[in-house]
């Protein structure tokens, strides 16, 4: 009897290991990194009809979710400002700046130890920037496009292509996408507790909307 309960325990302790381990990241598509990419100049041609955009900040959203053997936590940023450049019809430029000393997140403490050196050193890098260097569409079942661009995080800065779905309609905007990228290509370290370390996949989910 005493076997059979030592395995009974064994057994639950096993399955609430596997249940914490499920996380929304997974099986989201994870960002391709390069090296920083040239920005093309993509000043308005002869002949070609450009339009410039300002987010609409009250129905976008720059979100994230980050993941411990404990489980999830999300959250995201209060500040930010972004632009989208329509030529020919086309989204041509995609661009956001966010201000990392806007973080939060699902918990107070840890908001404010995001915002330590462990993790964003907000008060040393206080912008997060993304700009678009290629726009292509190409769909797939994540998305109706793939967007490479620079990003920089923490003052590092490295290439990345993700999948994206854009809609443009009558002047209408919207591009939606959620990725993960590895935070430790982006200088941020911090591994936790022991017995409660944290993955390097972090989630962003981004949703933009223009008029």
């Amino acid at each position: 009897m005493k076997n059979k309960a030592l395995f009974l325990a064994l057994l639950t302790s096993m399955v609430v290991a596997l249940a914490a381990c499920e996380s929304e990241i997974d099986d989201q598509p994870a960002a391709v990194v390069s090296e920083a990419q040239a920005e093309a100049d993509d000043d308005e041609g002869d002949g070609e009809e450009t339009m410039e955009f300002a987010m609409d900040r009250e129905r976008s959203s720059i979100g994230w979710v980050g993941a411990k053997v404990t489980g999830d936590h999300v959250g995201g940023f209060e500040e930010w400002e972004g632009a989208a450049r329509i030529r020919n019809g086309e989204l041509s430029r995609l661009e956001f700046t966010v201000d990392t000393r806007s973080i939060f997140s699902d918990n107070d403490d840890l908001t404010g130890h995001l915002m330590s050196d462990d993790f964003f050193d907000v008060e040393t890098y206080p912008e997060a920037t993304f700009r678009s260097t290629h726009i292509e569409e190409k769909a797939s079942d994540d998305g109706t496009h793939e967007v490479t661009g620079n990003f920089t995080i923490r003052g590092v800065t490295n290439g990345v292509t993700f999948p994206a779905t854009i809609e443009l309609d009558d002047d209408e905007l919207s591009a939606t996408t959620e990725f993960t990228i590895q935070r430790f290509d982006f200088g941020i370290e911090f591994k936790g507790m022991p017995d409660d370390l944290i993955r390097d996949e972090v989630l962003l989910k981004i949703e933009l909307f223009a008029s």
